[in-house]
């Protein structure tokens, strides 16, 4: 697998690698060519290591006896960053660190899958940190980012799209999905859009008053 980027402007997305379902190395691939900045949570490093990935910086807790100096070497250069904070998860952590470091956005592989109360925890942080980093997650079945009040987009018709709610979302319209909402809520647990789909090739339009709403892009 090609670990080489070609990007090295922090304007650009940084990527995460976190610890869960590993995507395609197709889908990693694409991400690290365009990478700046490649953080890996200390529990995916044995993983990472294995797929010949060259990495920036390795965050964690470094808990259960692990040692981070013995990637050293392997990785030089190699920026080792010991986050020991129980209050936060290791990918609340790597946020923060690339807030410190100015950068705007980033993108997460990795996140979902394996345990459902990681997956949950990690997608509802979109919107934990929406106001100071720009979040997208991605995995071989789905692109999971935060849309603004007013979002559109191109897709092509019967393209999946879901529409999730963390808590409530009103005054929801949109135009060119099969199942239209007009000034509608959304409400986590009880209705969200999911399974919606392009109406037709051209322009979607989703608008929202209030509350926070995630757009999944799904690839069935």
């Amino acid at each position: 697998m090609s670990s080489h980027h070609i990007v090295r402007d922090d304007q650009e997305p940084a990527l995460i690698i976190a610890n869960g379902a590993e995507c395609s190395e197709e889908l990693m691939g694409q991400l690290l060519e365009w990478s700046p900045l490649v953080i890996v949570l200390d529990s995916a490093i044995k993983r990472v290591i294995n797929l010949g990935i060259k990495i920036d910086v390795l965050l964690g807790d470094f808990d259960r006896d692990f040692d981070p100096e013995q990637y050293r070497d392997m990785q030089y250069p190699l920026e080792i960053v010991h986050t020991p904070d129980q209050n936060k998860t290791d990918l609340e952590k790597a946020f923060d660190y690339l807030i410190n470091r100015g950068f705007p956005a980033v993108n997460v592989i990795w996140a979902t899958g394996r345990r459902a109360d990681h997956t949950i925890t990690n997608i509802t942080n979109i919107v934990r940190y929406r106001e100071k980093l720009k979040i997208v997650m991605l995995d071989d079945h789905s692109k999971i980012f935060q849309l603004p009040k007013k979002f559109e987009k191109w897709y092509t018709a019967a393209t999946p799209i879901s529409l999730i709610p963390i808590g409530k979302a009103e005054g929801i319209i949109t135009k060119n999905l099969k199942y239209p909402l007009n000034d509608e809520a959304l409400t986590i647990g009880h209705r969200t859009g999911s399974s919606n789909e392009a109406l037709n090739d051209g322009i979607v339009t989703i608008e929202h008053r209030e509350g926070n709403l995630l757009l999944m892009e799904c690839f069935d």
